[in-house]
């Protein structure tokens, strides 16, 4: 295939009512793999999907030079689909089957094709990625997280594209299959572009490409050389902002100066002329043309102030802006000691597998409690019956009013309705003015407030899932966390920290991040085997 892989032109694209995300953006990945960094609502599963064409832009063209494969950040869950359906092999395996069973049609045959081998390639891949346990006819309902994650990798890279796009592919993965999938992605040959917060992912990058503002910058080399020249560039940008302020000052102290010395001029050539008894038509010509020069000056003076402005305006553009979630939420607190959650004895299996036994959990007063575990050893199930959308199969639950659960999927908002109408249906007795000054808190401002959930990006849907569940009605006591800061950049990462610790109830919280546990001042940690 040719060295260029994606090719985009002049690519302009934006949402109805918003201003363009995209404007005759133009850049090409060839061979080799990189990384797409950027702040989350910059666009970047929306570039994606401009270049599988599940998008059209609105102006400009996308060219992509073979077959493309596309790992979504949210893979379709249906549980009743097989394994081998979300492989694509359910068709050639019937065929196969009938085959052996002596049905030697042409529609057999046709079936078939080439792939001869497919079960074979297909538990090769599937072993590869640590799903060598699961069985093709087994349902999707019964696997965790990370395993439809890995499961929808192998989908894709069984199709053998030229061009592998891959939205956030490690989230819900534990470190064994995060492992897992580095090698395989090494051993990828073709065209990579990968969307990660994963920084031991993006260091195994070729190239970084940063998405700013609605361009895109490449850097060679790996994230922790990225992070080093824009570390420089920021240096630099502060510097020049810096230099500008100064410049700014001197240029408005220099016309002011300049001002002040015409006036002085003006009023000694009056007291002159009126000394010197010349006739008012000289006397009005002279200061006719004292005038003119002075406004003359003063106009070059207020044009270098305005390109002194102009020139900071600039700088303080290239410069990246980190905003934070500052809240405060008294509502939330519980009282040391506080009964909120038991459970004793409890078990639980799925899909014929036991993920446990005879588990005892007990959360009181403001506990914040780190659940961890392999992918599979459930952990999500545990926080669906600690919320009660699930029932153990043995033991015995008591549990406290106040429980909000924030699933992998953030699927507890109305998609259709806007951010601003999911926190009225939380926060009913709030204030217009109440709610979007909450709203601007949680980083949600102007006509952003007015996008459906359905159009966010993953940061933007945890972060108005957030201000909904911790400012409802009434207020949560225990918080359940399932993999949170999926799909967040280190800036979102940061900003979920900052509203966990404002936070005053008890949370359980499932990740694999381990600087994420350390910053939100986990009290214990429960580990399933």
């Amino acid at each position: 295939m040719s060295d260029t892989a994606v090719v985009c032109s002049n690519l302009s694209f934006s949402w109805p009512g918003e201003p363009p995300l995209f404007e005759k953006l133009s850049f090409t990945i060839g061979d080799g793999h990189t990384g797409l960094v950027a702040p989350n609502g910059a666009g970047k599963t929306t570039l994606l999907k401009l270049i599988t064409g599940e998008y059209r832009p609105s102006a400009g063209s996308v060219v992509v030079e073979g077959t493309v494969g596309y790992l979504p950040q949210t893979l379709p869950f249906v549980a009743d689909r097989t394994v081998a359906d979300v492989l694509g092999i359910t068709s050639v395996l019937d065929a196969l089957n009938a085959l052996a069973d002596g049905d030697v049609s042409d529609e057999v045959f046709a079936a078939i094709g080439d792939e001869w081998d497919i079960e074979e390639r297909t538990r090769a891949q599937l072993d590869r990625l640590g799903l060598a346990h699961i069985a093709l006819d087994r349902r999707l309902g019964s696997l965790s997280g990370g395993e439809v994650i890995s499961l929808g990798l192998a989908a894709e890279l069984l199709k053998r594209p030229d061009v592998l796009l891959l939205d956030e592919p490690t989230n819900n993965l534990d470190a064994d299959a995060r492992a897992k999938l580095y090698d395989a992605l090494d051993d990828f040959k073709g065209c990579l572009l990968a969307v990660s917060h994963d920084r031991v992912l993006l260091d195994r990058m070729d190239r970084i490409a940063e998405l700013h503002r609605g361009e895109i910058l490449f850097y060679g080399g790996n994230f922790t050389a990225y992070e080093e020249a824009a570390s420089e560039a920021r240096r630099v940008a502060e510097s020049t902002i810096r230099n500008a302020e100064q410049q700014v000052k001197r240029e408005k102290r220099q016309m002011q100066q300049a001002r002040e010395r015409a006036a002085r001029r003006a009023s000694t050539a009056a007291r002159n002329v009126k000394d010197a008894g010349m006739p008012r038509i000289i006397a009005g010509a002279m200061k006719r043309r004292a005038q003119e020069s002075a406004g003359r000056i003063d106009g070059v003076n207020a044009a270098r102030v305005e390109d002194a402005k102009a020139r900071l305006d600039e700088a303080e553009r290239a410069l990246r802006d980190d905003p934070s979630i500052v809240v405060d939420l008294p509502d939330t607190e519980v009282p040391a000691g506080r009964f909120l959650f038991e459970g004793h004895g409890l078990q639980m299996s799925r899909g014929g597998r036991e993920l446990f036994n005879d588990l005892e959990l007990s959360i009181r007063g403001p506990e914040r409690i780190a659940l961890t575990g392999p992918n599979g050893s459930g952990k999500t199930t545990l926080l669906r019956i600690v919320s009660g959308e699930l029932s153990p199969d043995a033991g015995t639950i008591r549990r406290a009013s106040g429980v909000a659960y924030v699933s992998q999927r953030l699927d507890l908002l109305d998609p259709s309705r806007s951010v601003l109408e999911n926190l009225n249906a939380y926060a009913p007795s709030l204030s217009v003015t109440r709610r979007m000054h909450l709203l601007a808190q949680f980083l949600f401002k102007g006509s952003r407030i007015h996008l459906p959930i359905a159009e966010l990006s993953g940061g933007e849907r945890l972060r108005a899932t957030l201000a909904c569940v911790l400012f409802a009605e009434p207020a949560p006591q225990l918080l359940l966390l399932d993999e949170p800061t999926n799909n967040l950049d280190l800036n979102s990462t940061a900003q979920l920290e900052s509203a966990l610790n404002s936070y005053r109830g008890a949370f359980v919280v499932v990740s694999h991040d381990a600087s994420f546990l350390d910053n939100i001042r986990i009290d214990r940690t429960l580990r399933l085997p």
